[in-house]
């Protein structure tokens, strides 16, 4: 019994130990897993420092774009405040606008009546005008054909015993000995009365040399108040006959050469400003003139009527010219634009921007060319509505002229400078100057002679400069006559003539006698 007992002892303390033994080995493991979990959480602790390294600069660019989100939602709600107020004023300037609208239409209407009524009382003024013309012709007419009546029941003043000598201008030939005159010379015939008193009658014969017999020869003529203030433009008719002038007391006045004397033909109405410019057309028959109230008009010469007046500039007309064809004008004006003009239709073809004030025009077949305030010459083709191309000068242009052959156009400047370029090369052949030569105004114009072989001018010292193209220097100079600035000259087509218009109300006639 007490065997079993040991026996079963025995077995119990070896069961013991096994479990022991068992639990050591399970201890020693648990003792690892701890020893491996512990460098684990050494590890987690290094991991979560690095992300907490990680996380301050995250946290620190939160807060700033939280910064960012107020701002922007204050932003937000100021854009709200500022659309609402900017919706509220477009309301307002939606309703205002509607109203002036309103009243814009109205005015336009209003404005269409006006210019109606204003158009039927220029109608009515230009037939009253016309009217004054006619009566006015008629008296002159009238007196004219009694003056010829009375004339001729006179007899013939001329005592058959004078001595009537004719001489040559070469001084060649004796009294009896005369010939025929030469191409360019001048016919004088003087008639000695037995009584001591002396008549010189000179006739002018219409060639191609007269103007530089005008040139070597000229002198004062005549001179006479011409208009009651500033004298701007001055032109003569294609035929030499007559003569026009345009001041600053808008009208425009004929004149006839009769003896070197310039006698009154009548006056051209209708302009409500000073005359800029005067144009005859190739025929003579009419006259065309631009005026600083932003108009060209168009009278006939015969009968002084009023044809027709063209308006659309927005300012002041310096510069009109008939094309070739005698149906088309081109004015320039101070608004910086060339309008082309169909007089057949009374309307504007054409507007070009010239991108200066336009101080002066002439014209070819299809070119235009134009002077400018800033030093250019521009040339237009007519039909492209483009510049052909430029040419600057040394100072603003004043005047622009063609030679009779339109191969060479004559400039002047305000660099107290002519210059002749050659159209055909687009260079400056000539430039003429004078010690005392001096631009006076914007709007001073020169000319060539008819041949082409002399240009004049006038100075702001009232002196005419004659210029011999062949050459170069200064030909002539009459002085002495003008009391005030120069503003324009004009040649006479048959060479006989030049007439001086100056600032003053004073207008000198030279010839070569």
């Amino acid at each position: 019994m007490r065997g079993d007992i040991q026996q079963e002892m025995s077995q119990m303390r070896i069961k013991h130990q096994e479990e022991l033994t068992e639990l050591h080995k399970k201890r020693g493991e648990l003792a690892q897993n701890v020893i491996e979990l512990n460098n684990q959480i050494q590890l987690k602790d290094k991991e979560i420092q690095r992300n907490e390294a990680k996380l301050v600069p995250l946290y620190l660019i939160i807060c700033n774009l939280l910064h960012l989100v107020y701002i922007c939602f204050l932003c937000l709600q100021d854009l709200e405040r500022a659309n609402q107020m900017l919706k509220d004023e477009y309301d307002a300037l939606q309703i205002t606008f509607s109203a002036l609208e309103e009243k814009l239409r109205r005015t336009t209407e209003d404005n269409q009546e006006l210019v109606s009524r204003w158009m039927a009382e220029k109608a009515q003024e230009a037939n009253r005008l016309n009217a004054e013309n006619e009566k006015d012709c008629r008296r002159r007419q009238a007196k004219l054909q009694k003056e010829l009546a009375d004339a001729a029941k006179e007899p013939l003043p001329l005592d058959p015993d004078d001595d009537i000598e004719v001489l040559a201008e070469d001084g060649g030939k004796g009294p009896g000995e005369a010939s025929s005159p030469k191409e360019g010379q001048c016919l004088r015939v003087q008639i000695s009365p037995q009584n001591g008193t002396n008549m010189n009658l000179f006739v002018y014969f219409m060639m191609r040399g007269r103007s530089e017999c005008w040139a070597k020869r000229c002198g004062l003529s005549c001179f006479q108040e011409a208009h009651d203030g500033e004298v701007n433009a001055v032109r003569f008719s294609p035929g030499s006959r007559l003569l026009a002038t345009g001041g600053m007391d808008r009208r425009v006045k004929l004149w006839e050469v009769v003896s070197g004397h310039c006698e009154p033909k009548g006056a051209l109405t209708g302009s409500n400003a000073g005359i800029t410019s005067i144009e005859f057309d190739s025929a003579g028959s009419y006259l065309l003139a631009a005026s600083n109230d932003f108009a060209s008009r168009i009278w006939t010469v015969d009968d002084f009527r009023l044809r027709h007046t063209l308006t659309g500039h927005s300012g002041k007309v310096l510069a009109a010219r008939f094309l070739l064809d005698n149906t088309r004008i081109v004015s320039g004006s101070y608004d910086r634009t060339l309008k082309l003009w169909d007089l057949r239709s009374k309307v504007c073809m054409k507007t070009v921007f010239a991108g200066s004030s336009c101080n002066d025009i002439v014209c070819t077949e299809q070119c235009v060319m134009s002077g400018h305030f800033d030093k250019k010459v521009r040339f237009w083709d007519i039909r492209a509505e483009s510049i052909v191309r430029e040419l600057e000068l040394q100072g603003r242009v004043t005047s622009l002229d063609l030679s009779q052959e339109r191969t060479e156009l004559l400039t002047c400047s305000r660099d107290d400078l002519l210059k002749i370029i050659d159209l055909r090369t687009n260079t400056v052949r000539h430039t003429f100057s004078a010690p005392g030569f001096k631009c006076g105004a914007d709007w001073t114009r020169v000319c060539f002679s008819p041949d082409s072989n002399y240009v004049v001018g006038g100075s702001a010292d009232g002196g005419v400069y004659v210029w011999n193209v062949l050459t170069g220097k200064l030909e002539r100079l009459l002085d002495k006559h003008h009391s005030s600035a120069i503003n324009a000259v004009s040649w006479s087509p048959s060479g006989a003539f030049v007439l001086s218009v100056e600032k003053g109300s004073k207008a000198v006639l030279w010839s070569d006698l």
